[in-house]
């Protein structure tokens, strides 16, 4: 288990840290975007309350709580699972940065009351006009991870 703080911590602190940069240090929040590396990279401000993309955000105080609940049940469930049916290596990394990146968009809801998304990239002609950030990207990566390299025990 120790492992699985470790990712999660190196997750969550990566995330908190790019977040605190882009809108503090940079002020993306009033500047709105900045090309980095256009079009493939540009840091678009946008303020997530819903899920993924922005599904279901309806602006409810309630909906923020629900959504922090969600998350933390996840988190949950999944270190109770990685505790019960140790993964390798892998897994474990996996799992922690599942529940870092989930972590972090926690910590989003309670200081802001919405995910800091900021990372939007383009390619080949097709213009995205979602933007995401490195929480996103632990959530999927681990997620994705635990899907091939979790659990050790075989269904009976």
């Amino acid at each position: 288990m120790r492992l699985v703080f470790w990712a999660g911590f190196w997750a969550f602190l990566s995330d908190q840290a790019s977040k605190y940069l882009v809108v503090h240090i940079l002020n993306l929040r009033d500047v709105g975007m900045i090309d980095v590396f256009p079009p493939f990279l540009r840091l678009h401000m946008a303020w997530n309350e819903g899920v993924n993309f922005g599904l279901f955000s309806n602006s409810s105080e309630a909906a923020r709580w629900v959504l922090i609940v969600i998350a933390l049940l996840i988190s949950a469930f999944v270190l109770l699972w990685v505790w019960r049916d140790p993964p390798g290596k892998g897994g474990l990394i996996a799992a922690g940065m599942l529940v870092g990146g989930a972590l972090g968009n926690v910590v989003d809801r309670l200081l802001y009351g919405a995910v800091a998304d900021f990372l939007n990239m383009s390619c080949c002609g097709i213009n995205n006009p979602f933007a995401f950030n490195l929480a996103d990207v632990w959530i999927f990566a681990g997620a994705f991870g635990l899907i091939f390299l979790g659990g050790t025990k075989k269904p009976s």
